[in-house]
């Protein structure tokens, strides 16, 4: 028995996301940190969009395809242990609204890097290789997988 759980899903970390306002909240969040990073003056706006980027990228990457288990006690008797994030999402439905949405957000972001950065190369190169790093864990033949043993545990 779980005391002082207020909420009747056996594992919250397969719906929060698609809760209500939370795209909201995670577009504000990214604006927010394109528009700290380009306060910095010493940055072009051209870096500035890259490193938006490749934060976002880095984060996301960590957060969904790293992470693993849930935060907090649930009664789903250690379920989901050694699934990913990403893996719990909606329970697993492939193809749900917030998966979707997860991986269009990426892709949006790097056609608005590559526009600003005025599809300089090497922005180019740097920002292709962030957004495969993470579309590729997000294909649905990938559910599951654990390359080279790495976080198979």
């Amino acid at each position: 028995m779980n005391v002082g759980v207020a909420h009747s899903d056996p594992n919250p970390n397969s719906t929060y996301f698609s809760s209500k306002g939370m795209w909201v909240t995670y577009i504000i969040v990214l604006a927010f940190l394109h528009y700290v990073i380009l306060s910095l003056p010493f940055l072009s706006v051209a870096m500035v969009w890259t490193l938006t980027n490749l934060i976002h990228n880095a984060l996301m990457f960590t957060i969904l395809h790293i992470e693993k288990g849930t935060p907090f006690e649930t009664a789903d008797q250690a379920k989901f242990r050694y699934r990913t994030v990403w893996e719990q999402l909606d329970y697993g439905i492939q193809f749900s609204p917030s998966r979707k949405f997860l991986t269009v957000v990426p892709v949006v972001l790097f056609f608005l890097a590559s526009f600003y950065t005025k599809y300089d190369t090497y922005h180019f190169v740097v920002n292709s290789i962030s957004l495969m790093s993470v579309l590729i864990p997000k294909l649905p033949q990938l559910d599951g997988v654990r390359l080279f043993g790495i976080n198979a545990y």
